[in-house]
């Protein structure tokens, strides 16, 4: 069984939340995809900083999304003034709890590089379309490469932690719907 087919049951639990289909289905407000932005902003920031000490991310140009995560953040500012007050969640604060115990297993931060980031090459070119701002976060210039370059450093090892992410993506889509 292929690592995707070994995770697709619970790709399936985190793509059917209530807030992605808010998210999908254009409507979500400015404050709403702020608040996930904030959340999501800190958990890539953390990973791809852990996965980038491993050396995982070296073959893999363009693959950050924390600073254009930012980007987009940035744009929302000046029309959600109580950004600043908004909190980070608390399946955040567990998934970068989580992350440290892995931070120096790149086996296991592949595993979510692939989950998050093969995410964002696949349903992100259609997020981006939804979403309120530019959807920085969502666009790659080389997306094509990136699935391979991606697709090259995966085998079904990885798909115990692979599940743990998607159990915490389905926890923020929990606690944002």
């Amino acid at each position: 069984m292929s690592l995707k087919e070994l995770t697709a049951e619970a790709h399936k639990l985190a793509e059917s939340q209530p807030f992605v289909n808010l998210i999908f289905s254009g409507n979500i407000s400015k404050e709403q995809y702020a608040h996930y932005l904030l959340n999501q902003e800190l958990a890539y920031a953390t990973l791809e900083a852990f996965a980038n000490d491993a050396g995982i991310l070296d073959d893999l140009p363009g693959i950050k999304r924390a600073e254009k995560i930012k980007q987009d953040l940035l744009e929302l500012e000046a029309d959600v003034p109580d950004l600043p007050n908004f909190k980070i969640l608390e399946s955040t604060h567990e998934y970068l709890r989580h992350l440290l115990t892995i931070k120096d297993d790149p086996k296991k931060l592949m595993a979510h590089i692939y989950v998050r980031h093969m995410g964002d090459l696949y349903g992100g070119q259609m997020i981006a379309k939804k979403v309120p701002g530019l959807g920085n976060f969502y666009k790659f210039e080389n997306t094509n490469e990136l699935k391979d370059a991606i697709r090259a450093k995966l085998d079904d090892s990885l798909a115990e932690e692979a599940l743990i992410c998607f159990s915490f993506a389905t926890k923020l889509f929990e606690e944002l719907a």
